[in-house]
């Protein structure tokens, strides 16, 4: 118990219906946000440990406290109980507590944007397993450090008069959490309390263990069927997650800084004189164009690329996409710059994006992910990502020129060492014409025995001559199919008797990663989805640029045909698990997808 009444001003209140420890946790991060920002991180961290733990102990898959938070954020996720945007709000709050544990990081900012984001999660864990309709009123900022910097006085202003605003019109609510915080009277400036409570949070763990036990335990023998409900209770939740503006860009800032942008919204922004720079790339934050500010402008050494704009959470993202365009247009190059190439009609910068720092759900796709357009055609489409462009893959994408590519395949003949039949030559033309119409998903039935392989291997052949596409993936679901795959590529002779492997680089199953002058790159889903959705840890997944052609071959079997899969590939809890790991490795990649079958069958043609 607690050892005295704990104070009531704190944004974590709600955890005592849950648990002790949880509100412990809670206080005591609030507590040393102050004097101790490093110790603040670590008890958050400690405290979504928690809230993982009694997640999974609540639909009864927990298995022990000595299970890495990481590996039990991926079994809760995979097995849909944890929403994939609050999966990533529990990565932030582990990664910072590692950052914290091991490089004594005494970051005010990081602890407060952690505070902010733990807080969201509890909110999140109280409405799924108590509350529904629970209304949390405002972010209560923690007090202020004796030695606060000018950006984080201008936030913690920030948030105490949102807080001041919210009291102001919700009366009501306010009353209310007046009411259940009635019982957490103050002790905050008795220092013994504090002691104490720090010394009863080291004691938990033998009641927490046991805790969990018993709600294991209790939820095993549950009616099956209530799975489905939390589960369903927890992406309700997710929906009332709400980030402001600081987060937001913060969940930002990280996603462009795996992809290999240095950045940071706060330090590296054009008015504390953040600019390009040789062999740098930055995406600079507030950077001054003619009609306002862009929130980000991402520059390839001196080049600016992009425009981003960030917007919070629940925005609609593709629509915030029109803002990124203005800043295009808008963009003054200056002198030490180097031009990207344009103007392409009234744009200046070739690519545009707009985020809110939600990771891409199909089933809200105009609210989630990144939005992209390529400004220089009029014809391209933009489109959600799954995550940023890299500055490699940007460099690589402006120098395309799918006109000139598009042009080259028209004039291209079929006079190779492999002859193809008329039928098939009136195949590879009828895809060739879908792609340059900008379609991104097609699908190629050809009957068995009327040479889908060699047309196949045609097509790839044209479409990377021609620089159509940089980097093709071919996806196989058996092992065998994707070594019968790579022989064929390397025996075929295509022209000048040389094979598609003497011209084009070739990377085969045993291969992780494409090198820079991989063209086609031999991968199963399993093996697919075991890097992309399973890496490990400190292991960077492939990026979403790495490739931009996907073909898949046999796109109709399913995963109940695969007897020859190898022992390190992936296995798949149910035909549905399958088919949604397929579709994530499908959607990660920004790449036109072209599907192979002899069996078009209903699944096929709606996948």
């Amino acid at each position: 118990m607690l050892s005295k009444p704990a104070i009531s001003v704190t944004n974590f209140g709600h955890l005592h219906e849950h648990s002790e420890q949880l509100l412990r946790l809670g206080l005591l991060a609030e507590k040393y946000f102050a004097e101790d920002p490093n110790t603040c991180l670590l008890k958050l961290r400690q405290l979504a440990e928690l809230l993982a733990q009694m997640v999974a102990a609540q639909v009864g898959v927990f298995v022990s406290a000595d299970e890495s938070q990481r590996d039990l954020l991926r079994r809760l996720q995979d097995q849909g109980i944890l929403p994939r945007e609050i999966a990533q709000l529990f990565d932030v709050i582990r990664r910072s507590g590692n950052s914290a544990n091991h490089a004594f990081t005494d970051d005010h900012r990081m602890a407060l944007d952690n505070l902010k984001i733990a807080w969201q999660l509890s909110l999140w864990f109280h409405r799924t397993f108590k509350n529904p309709g629970f209304k949390s009123g405002a972010f209560i900022p923690p007090m202020a450090p004796a030695a606060e910097s000018a950006e984080l006085r201008s936030e913690l202003a920030r948030l105490t008069e949102a807080l001041q605003a919210y009291e102001a019109t919700q009366q009501e609510t306010v009353q209310q959490l007046e009411a259940v915080s009635a019982t957490l009277k103050t002790a905050q400036e008795e220092q013994l309390f504090w002691e104490q409570m720090a010394i009863e949070a080291d004691q938990a763990k033998v009641e927490l263990a046991k805790r969990l036990a018993e709600q294991q335990a209790n939820a095993l023998i549950q009616p099956k069927n209530l799975l489905k409900t939390y589960i369903k209770a927890a992406n309700q939740a997710a929906e009332s997650v709400q980030l402001d503006e600081a987060s937001t860009r913060k969940l930002i800032d990280e996603q462009l800084r795996q992809a290999g942008w240095e950045v940071d919204s706060v330090e590296l922004i054009y008015q504390k004189g953040a600019r390009p720079a040789k062999g740098k790339n930055r995406a600079i934050a507030e950077w001054p164009v003619n009609s306002g500010r862009a929130d980000y402008v991402l520059f390839v050494g001196l080049m600016p690329v992009a425009t981003v704009e960030a917007k919070r959470k629940n925005a609609n993202v593709s629509g915030a996409l029109q803002q990124a365009k203005r800043y295009s247009r808008d963009f003054r190059l200056e002198a030490e710059q180097q031009s990207p190439g344009g103007a392409w009609g009234e744009y200046v910068i070739p690519f545009v994006f707009s985020a809110n720092g939600r990771p891409y759900l199909r089933q809200l796709e105009t609210l989630s992910g990144i939005w992209f357009n390529d400004v220089r055609r009029s014809e391209n489409l933009a489109h959600a990502l799954d995550g940023w462009y890299t500055p490699a893959g940007l460099g690589a994408l402006l120098k395309r020129d799918v006109v000139a590519a598009h042009q080259s395949l028209a004039a291209q003949g079929f006079t190779y060492n492999l002859q193809l039949r008329p039928y098939q030559q009136d195949a590879i033309r009828a895809i060739e014409a879908q792609i340059a119409a900008e379609q991104r998903d097609l699908l190629v039935a050809m009957a068995t025995g009327t040479g889908k392989t060699k047309t196949c291997i045609a097509l790839i052949y044209r479409l990377l001559k021609a620089q159509r596409f940089r980097r093709v993936l071919f996806l196989v679901d058996r092992s065998a199919l994707g070594e019968q795959a790579a022989n064929t590529f390397k025996d075929t002779r295509m022209e000048n008797l040389q094979t598609f492997a003497d011209i084009f680089g070739i990377k085969e199953l045993a291969d992780q990663q494409a090198d820079t002058d991989t063209s086609v790159h031999i991968a199963t889903i399993q093996g697919m989805v075991q890097r992309i959705l399973y890496p490990g840890e400190n292991v960077v997944p492939p990026q979403i640029d790495e490739y931009d052609c996907i073909i898949v071959d046999e796109c109709h079997r399913g995963y109940l045909l695969d007897r020859e899969m190898a022992d390190t590939e992936l296995t798949f809890r149910s035909f549905d698990d399958y088919i949604s790991k397929y579709r994530r490795v499908l959607d990660y990649f920004d790449a036109v997808k072209i599907g192979l079958t002899a069996t078009p069958a209903f699944r096929v043609i709606s996948f």
